[in-house]
């Protein structure tokens, strides 16, 4: 079976629909001999970010996120969207398999821990 980049939260696994680009391919090599854990914070009442302890290679755009969208911010941060902003990121992937509200319940009542892994 091939492996895949997978993400949780507070230990629920959720589907996503990772970018092909240089940004993944990096995070992947990161989290390739072990799950990465990251302590992530609500900030501006529509996102969770949290430091991934390391730079990425970036390719920011100006993007319009929305909720379940995944980017990478100043190259070190991840960042995963429960509502919508404008702002230079580089897009990560896009969480699959919640709705803008399943997105809210999960991610905007407080602090999160996000594994991601390679299995």
């Amino acid at each position: 079976m091939e492996k895949a980049l997978h993400l949780s939260v507070n230990g629920r696994a959720l589907a996503v629909d990772w970018e092909d680009n240089e940004s993944v391919l990096a995070l992947k090599e990161l989290v390739s001999s072990e799950p990465l854990t990251v302590q992530m914070s609500m900030y501006g009442g529509f996102e969770q970010v949290g430091s991934l302890g390391t730079d990425l290679p970036r390719n920011d755009s100006r993007t319009t996120t929305q909720a379940g969208d995944i980017v990478l911010y100043s190259g070190n941060q991840i960042v995963i969207f429960y509502g919508s902003n404008s702002w230079a990121y580089t897009r990560l992937g896009r969480i699959t398999d919640q709705s803008t509200a399943e997105m809210k319940d999960l991610l905007g009542s407080g602090d999160v821990t996000v594994t991601l892994s390679w299995e």
